[in-house]
């Protein structure tokens, strides 16, 4: 049962009577252990050590967080705890894996704490202690410090001394006066006088404390009346310090740590100064990286920019605007629309001073984040001057693309042009609309945005002097008002709807539906090419059929664009006309596409004959596109009296379910794409009863049942039937179906087979507090069903976990099996 999987074991003692659960555990004993130790990264002989010698202890356990757990078992100062903490640091295991970084270290802090320096196990061969002299490089000797090892501690302050703060070094001086008075103090300080290079461990203040306090009748209190009372008490602080002076510092301020400390250290030892090298590292990724943590002093942002500015404008928590503007700044390394957008959110970089401040005016104005309302509120004060006179407004776009001064100084010289006759009085550089629409570049985009914060009434006096390719942006892009809208189509017609339907993708649903509701040939042309309308829609537009009731003659502005469309990608937009009947239409279907299946071509060839007549068939004929037989035998037909209903019954025997059934076994299980969706996206029904039919019998080919079972149409009893042999419980076909309601969690349980696939749904319901409706209702079944099949007796469950890797049934099969299994004979 080693092989049993651990949800199996949680979901086992989550469903027995609570009166037999801590029975369970104890039968269930060395798998619960294995798993333990897999879980917390223990080896099983200490957890059963820890969780003691019952099955609640083993419950408890394993419902633990594993952070306290370890937490209690570091508290022990058991040597070997200590040490698979160490291992785990580096094998973190699933459990652990999320915590591994912030919390071991913490814990290897308790740990040798707690330790006995009198117990011989920790200075074993592969004791912590010399496995911390070994092996451990950086932040993670800093648990050391504060242990109970004073070589720990000499050699951390060997290590890192040049990057501990002075107060972490004099509490390392006075946790070794406490563990060894005096002479530990004398010995450090020998040590130090005794380096070859003279350094004392980075802090030329430490020989002459060490020597006094050596010497002073209490060294613990000399050392402590030196040490400036609550800087760097916190372990977490002091490992971000390190690890940032080492090359690996958390992209964020510890929640606590001031700034008055970092900056003495900075003036102790500058960051990007440091002798340690991370492969690849260089002396300013040190800044790089405490530039980005909340707060950082504006010193320190400046010292970065003047080595990395393109960095430090990226990701400094706070950019100083003169480094902007004034003689430190770098427009050819920083990327104003990032800086300005993260800048002006937070507050930092405010945008009433960057209209006035920053330059060149298109790029600043381009960068602002107009979807906030301070923004907006600015950027509407810089334009009042502008008024309601469209020369003043196409002077501003005019001068936009020429101007380098702020975005003050081009409305003050648009206006100064303006005021000596030089205006514009009509929109520069005109352009057409783009099919499809784009997005507005350099000085466009500049006016959109500009537009978008003019009052209403600036608004609708400049909109009959736009350009078209200036009324497509306002319409697609520049969320028109309804008023501005209505003006827009009054001076530009219905050329401007066109060109707003040509940006169906950027469109919000409201502004699609109303331009469908317009039934306008040329619209319904553009949005057919550009929007993303639905399969019902494409049809209802290929049809011909109107909004507002009645049809007409499928617009040839919508048949081009039926034979523009890309076949690579859209093929289905032409087969939306497959019944429109419409002879255009037909033509562009028979003229593009290769219908595949035969029921198609019969099923364009009767649309056609029953909108256009026979003389509308006889076009699609003569365009000797289809297979000869058929346009020999539909010839035929065409004068005949009965020649529709004939045709008509051709293609029933096209779609006869016996015959579309023998297609799909004969397919291919990938033939270009699977045969089901190719008969759906050709307009041929599935023949579900027949479908039905032949996996009752089991003569579907083996290909079939998974591509069938991801149609959405799929019938239900279909897929319950698939349930049954399917491999996996967790397979896409199963997920969608329960996504979309096809399969509930109970079909799950009672038709899933084997019972091991539907393990996994089964646990995520029986584990979950609260849930929908239907789960908690399963949770509930499957509890009734153990304790009426399994009981209380251990041995039962026991021998239900036994068979689940093998057994070939469903859960409920599995559990009744189990518990006939050990009933006495009657």
């Amino acid at each position: 049962m080693t092989a049993l999987p651990a949800p199996a074991l949680r979901l086992a003692l989550g469903l027995v009577d609570p009166a037999a659960a801590d029975a369970l555990a104890e039968r269930l004993r060395p798998e619960l252990l294995a798993h333990l130790g897999a879980r917390f990264g223990l080896p099983a002989e200490l957890v059963a050590e820890l969780a003691g010698t019952d099955g609640g202890g083993l419950r408890a356990a394993l419902a633990a967080d594993p952070r306290e757990f370890l937490l209690r078992a570091a508290e022990t100062g058991d040597p070997r705890i200590a040490r698979a903490l160490w291992s785990a640091r580096y094998r973190p295991t699933p459990e652990v894996v999320r915590r591994a970084k912030d919390d071991i270290p913490e814990l290897l802090t308790v740990a040798l704490r707690a330790a006995d320096p009198a117990d011989p196990r920790w200075y074993e061969e592969d004791g912590l202690v010399q496995v911390l002299q070994d092996d451990a490089t950086g932040a993670d000797l800093l648990a050391a410090l504060t242990g109970r090892f004073p070589e720990l501690i000499g050699y951390t302050l060997g290590v890192l001394g040049p990057y501990l703060p002075p107060p972490v070094v004099l509490d390392a001086c006075l946790q070794l006066a406490g563990l060894g008075g005096p002479d530990a103090i004398a010995e450090l300080h020998g040590g130090l006088e005794g380096r070859a290079d003279a350094d004392p461990l980075g802090h030329p203040w430490l020989p002459a404390t060490l020597k006094e306090a050596a010497a002073a009748p209490d060294p613990e209190s000399f050392l402590r009346a030196r040490r400036p009372a609550g800087e760097w008490t916190d372990p977490a602080h002091l490992r971000a310090l390190v690890e940032l002076r080492l090359g690996s510092g958390p992209l964020s301020r510890p929640d606590g740590l001031d700034w008055e400390p970092v900056l003495r250290e900075h003036q102790r030892l500058p960051f990007g100064q440091e002798t340690h090298r991370s492969p690849g590292f260089r002396h300013s990724q040190r800044l790089e990286v405490l530039i980005r943590w909340d707060g950082c002093p504006a010193e320190l942002v400046t010292e970065c920019f003047r080595t990395e500015p393109r960095w430090t404008a990226r990701y400094a928590d706070a950019l100083p605007l003169e480094l902007l503007s004034g003689p430190e700044a770098r427009p050819d390394q920083v990327y104003l629309p990032e800086v300005l957008d993260r800048g002006v959110r937070a507050g930092w970089l405010p945008a009433d001073r960057l209209l006035t401040e920053l330059s060149p005016a298109a790029e600043v104005l381009t960068a602002l984040p107009y979807d906030h309302a301070p923004t907006r509120r600015a950027v509407g004060a810089l334009l009042a001057p502008l008024g309601t006179d469209p020369v003043n407004w196409l002077t501003l776009y005019a001068r936009t693309g020429r101007a380098r001064g702020t975005a003050a100084e081009l409305v003050a010289d648009a206006l100064a042009t303006v005021a000596a006759g030089k205006g514009s009085t009509t929109w520069p550089w005109r352009k057409d609309a783009t099919f499809p629409a784009t997005r507005p570049e350099r000085s466009r985009t500049v006016f959109l945005e500009l537009f978008r914060c003019a009052p209403e009434a600036a608004r609708l006096a400049v909109v009959p002097h736009l350009d078209s390719r200036a009324v497509q942006h306002l319409m697609v892009f520049g969320d028109p008002t309804p008023a501005v809208e209505e003006a827009v189509v009054a001076a530009h017609g219905t050329e401007a709807r066109v060109a707003q339907a040509a940006g169906g993708h950027h469109l919000p649903p409201e502004r699609l539906t109303g331009l469908l509701e317009l039934d306008e040939p040329a619209v319904d042309a553009a949005l057919f090419a550009y929007a993303p309308l639905d399969r019902a829609e494409r049809e209802r537009l290929l049809a011909g059929r109107l909004r507002r009731g009645g049809t007409r003659p499928v617009p040839r502005a919508l048949c081009s664009a039926l034979n523009m469309t890309f076949l690579g990608h859209h093929r289905d937009r032409l087969m939306a006309g497959l019944e429109s009947g419409d002879l255009g239409v037909a033509r562009a279907l028979v003229g593009r596409l290769r219908l595949r299946h035969p029921a198609a071509r019969l099923r364009l060839l009767i649309a056609v004959w029953e909108r256009g007549g026979p003389d509308a068939v006889r076009e699609i004929l003569a365009m000797d596109r289809l297979p000869a037989t058929l346009r020999r035998q539909t010839t035929a037909l065409l004068d005949a009296p009965d020649g529709l209903p004939r045709l008509r019954a051709r293609l029933s025997a096209a779609e006869a379910p016996e015959l579309l059934l023998a297609q799909l076994n004969a397919s291919d299980a990938y033939d270009g794409e699977l045969l089901p969706d190719r008969l759906a996206g050709e307009g041929v029904p599935l023949p579900w009863p027949a479908l039905l039919a032949a996996q009752r019998a089991g003569t579907l080919a083996p290909h079939l049942p998974e591509a069938l079972a991801q149609r959405p149409d799929c019938p239900r009893e279909m897929l319950l039937a698939l349930l049954g042999g399917t491999p996996s419980a967790d397979t896409r076909w199963v997920q969608d179906a329960l996504e979309r309601g096809a399969l509930t969690p109970e079909d799950l349980l009672t038709h899933c087979a084997p019972a091991r696939t539907a393990l996994p749904h089964l646990i995520g319901t029986a584990e979950s507090p609260a849930g929908p409706g239907d789960r908690c209702a399963l949770r509930e079944r499957v509890r009734a069903l153990t304790a009426e099949h399994l009981g209380t007796d251990p041995e039962t469950w026991a021998v239900c976990l036994q068979l689940l890797p093998t057994f070939a049934g469903t859960l409920p099969e599995l559990i009744t099996t189990a518990g006939a299994l050990l009933q006495p004979a009657a």
